[in-house]
């Protein structure tokens, strides 16, 4: 396998697993139809998330995240273009599940849940990282500010959701 392509695949794997764990609230819980304010109350705080992710992602970038973690796990820097291009696409298609979400499409919760977890994963990982760094690690500084946010949101998605057990 091309080194590069391991590499992504490797540094991207605990978005991959967060991605999986997203399902099962997804499969298990389904939204309250008639909650029409709670949705709007999700939705902006899931844009509030984003934009907060979005500095996040321009710290990271600025930092040289790119190089920096996957040299931590011993893999080859990725490409600029890798690390911008991922991250735009998946601000769209939270973007995107924003407008789902207000809409009253239950599939939108998915991408929205997996922005919790990803978004909580980073407030954990990015302090953890700097303590292996033994210094400033990319992302760390906007790194709480999400970790907070995402568990705000996974919070206002148990409340805009029920079991469906």
């Amino acid at each position: 396998m091309n080194e590069n392509l391991r590499s992504m695949l490797i540094g991207t794997a605990g978005l991959s697993a967060g991605a999986f764990v997203a399902l099962l609230p997804t499969i298990l819980r389904r939204p309250v139809d008639a909650d029409l304010a709670g949705r709007e109350r999700t939705a902006r705080l899931f844009l509030i998330a984003l934009a907060a992710h979005c500095l996040h992602f321009m710290e990271e970038f600025v930092t040289r995240f790119e190089d920096r973690f996957p040299a931590l796990l011993g893999l080859p820097a990725w490409s600029e273009n890798f690390f911008v291009v991922f991250n735009l696409i998946w601000l769209s298609v939270w973007i995107l599940s924003a407008i789902g979400l207000q809409r009253g499409y239950w599939f939108a919760l998915f991408p929205i849940w997996f922005f919790a977890i990803a978004a909580i994963a980073n407030g954990i990982a990015h302090p953890f990282l700097a303590v292996v760094a033994r210094g400033y690690f990319p992302g760390l500084i906007t790194s709480p500010i999400v970790g907070v946010l995402g568990v705000l949101l996974w919070l206002r998605l148990q409340a805009l959701t029920r079991s469906s057990a």
